[in-house]
């Protein structure tokens, strides 16, 4: 039995966290799964990149200096609706399931709260590009 492709496999990713060491392991993560990443420390560097190039998935920190992750969700679905979006939080002084819920009010698809394993991030947005794919 032939299984599916993975719908990582060459998925544009942009992955967007002002954690440098995270942003790196995140982005290093979705290279081994075979998508072409493209990172951004904060919401005004991922936008920049977003028009530039829309990609198919945004995963992105919310609470972040500079352009946090709200203002970026609600500018990126105003510009392209179909983009899926997932917001990663820990919360920062908030709890990080309010911080959620409001991101997923605002246009993110789905939500992950920090800290999350590699296997359920890639899982999410394998998910995410999956729906995206279906008529």
């Amino acid at each position: 039995m032939k299984s599916d492709p993975d719908p990582l496999v060459g998925a544009a990713v942009l992955v967007v966290d002002d954690d440098i060491d995270l942003l790196r392991t995140l982005a290093r993560r979705f290279h081994s799964a075979g998508s072409r990443v493209t990172v951004a420390k904060d919401g005004d560097e991922a936008l920049a990149r977003f028009h530039h190039s829309t990609p198919a998935v945004v995963v992105t920190d919310i609470l972040m200096p500079n352009r946090e992750g709200l203002d970026t969700i609600m500018k990126m679905k105003a510009r392209s609706p179909e983009v899926k979006i997932l917001a990663i939080s820990g919360g920062g002084l908030m709890d990080a399931a309010c911080v959620l819920d409001l991101a997923h009010r605002l246009g993110a698809d789905a939500v992950l709260p920090k800290p999350f394993r590699a296997d359920q991030l890639l899982e999410a947005v394998r998910n995410l590009i999956g729906n995206a794919k279906e008529p």
